[in-house]
């Protein structure tokens, strides 16, 4: 099952000196899945494109990043407004049916968000997340991660032919 690919934006966010971010862009899919969007049907298409569903539930409300694994978010349930980069970053809103992928060590941030907001969070085969908040103690093993984290195999909304692909590779 593929989603819709034909609506993609980028950001890139470069190191604050707080968080690492990444020189590959966050891409934002809209309406990458229309009609009905449940969170099956989420993780369904996550599945189908080897990025497997882990859980169902919002976004923390601090900035935080991963230094061991890229990430999906997809919205199965009402909207946000979520802060990406860190605090010198960029507030962007997503809806249902939107999926936002986040570079290992691109910082994010739920900044507000209606009462029913959820996402749908996976990540590639084989990398396990870790939740590291800026510290300077963390750097210095953070930046150690995240030279080793691999690129994914495929783009988790349309596949091998997807923008993550085309983009990150």
């Amino acid at each position: 099952m593929q989603g819709d690919c034909s609506r993609v934006e980028s950001r890139v966010f470069a190191d604050d000196g707080t968080f690492p971010n990444s020189f590959m862009p966050v891409l934002i899919y809209r309406r990458a899945l229309e009609g009905e969007v449940t969170s099956s049907r989420i993780e369904a298409m996550f599945a189908a494109n080897n990025w497997p569903a882990q859980w169902v539930a919002s976004i923390y409300d601090y900035h935080h990043y991963h230094s061991t694994a890229h990430e999906v978010l997809g919205v199965c349930a009402g909207s946000a407004r979520v802060a990406l980069g860190g605090p010198n970053g960029e507030v962007v809103d997503l809806a249902v049916g939107d999926v936002v992928v986040i570079p290992a060590g691109v910082a994010h941030k739920l900044e507000s968000a209606s009462d029913d907001f959820a996402v749908v969070g996976a990540y590639p085969p084989g990398q396990d997340w870790d939740v590291l908040v800026g510290e300077e103690r963390e750097r210095v093993i953070a930046n150690d991660n995240l030279a080793h984290v691999p690129l994914p195999k495929s783009d988790p909304v349309c596949g091998a032919s997807g923008p993550l692909v085309e983009v990150w590779h």
